[in-house]
């Protein structure tokens, strides 16, 4: 795919993000190497072949999911803290929140004679104003060829923004035609949807969402990744699945961040710290100050 909505590895993350501000989808091409696709691709062999088909008709009747990609395979680190994907989505996201957590991490098989996906916007899971802001940037990763035969995910090219508060789509979409190792960001409120797989191979991508970090997450991130799992993580990546707070105070333990839940002696009694932003502390303590010169 070329055009617009298209940029390479080496063109970095402003090109990428005036791409999604301007159709809301982008395609970096050769992100990863395609190695490095395949490697994970192989480690979750065998959840493709133990998952069942979804039930319903927006996941799929032929169609397979599953999460947790964080906990079966090391090498899905590297997905999720690709560096360059994190400086996009922190530029889209990061105006709206005082941090960014990780949304969902979850593989797709997409049998021969699926159906398309109905198009939709995945910020509608959330009851949200259309154009406020940006809630989430999702990135496709393709295991095998994504092509118009195989049901490439369907994109609409500026159907995001305030266009999202509209049910109609104008324009025919974009299939996503990509190799392993690209990657397709799009934005929460940018119509997509998978497309019919008219071919007799399996389509096989996984997605790894980010968002705002005061929304409730797609994937119940801590049952995904509790803390005997998330233990194991770099400080970065246990950040990212939730073992940090969100100012003021959001998503705290026992009054301070959930990161003590990493560390030993987490069981004792502990005393309640405030996570305000800086704002909020000289307001907060000028009014204290006030009470005690009062007295």
């Amino acid at each position: 795919m070329t055009g617009t909505g298209s940029a390479a590895a080496d063109t970095g993350a402003a090109d990428a993000v005036r791409a999604l501000q301007e159709e809301g989808y982008c395609i970096i091409r050769g992100a990863l190497p395609a190695s490095a696709i395949e490697a994970l691709d192989d480690d979750l062999a065998q959840p493709f072949a133990d998952t069942p088909f979804g039930e319903g008709s927006f996941y799929g009747t032929q169609t397979k999911r599953f999460g947790r990609l964080l906990a079966r395979s090391p090498r899905a680190q590297r997905l999720v803290l690709h560096p360059l994907i994190r400086g996009v989505v922190d530029t889209i996201l990061l105006p709206h929140c005082d941090i960014v957590q990780l949304n969902v991490a979850q593989a797709i098989a997409v049998h021969p004679a699926a159906l398309q996906q109905m198009p939709h916007r995945d910020q509608d899971m959330w009851r949200v104003a259309p154009g406020d802001a940006e809630y989430l940037v999702n990135v496709i990763w393709p295991f095998v060829p994504f092509t118009r035969q195989n049901g490439a995910t369907l994109v609409w090219p500026g159907s995001h923004g305030r266009r999202a508060a509209s049910s109609e789509l104008a324009g025919e979409p974009v299939a996503a035609e990509m190799a392993p190792g690209d990657a397709l960001l799009f934005l929460g409120s940018t119509a997509h949807g998978a497309g019919a797989n008219r071919s007799d191979e399996i389509r096989r991508p996984c997605v790894i969402g980010y968002s705002l970090g005061w929304l409730k997450s797609y994937e119940n991130q801590f049952l995904a990744y509790p803390p005997a799992v998330a233990k194991a993580f770099a400080p970065e990546l246990a950040a990212l699945v939730g073992y940090r707070q969100h100012r003021p105070n959001l998503g705290n333990y026992e009054g301070q961040c959930p990161s003590i839940l990493l560390r030993d002696g987490c069981d004792r009694p502990l005393a309640a710290i405030d996570a305000l932003r800086p704002d909020q502390v000289k307001m907060v303590d000028a009014f204290a100050e006030g009470q005690r010169a009062s007295r």
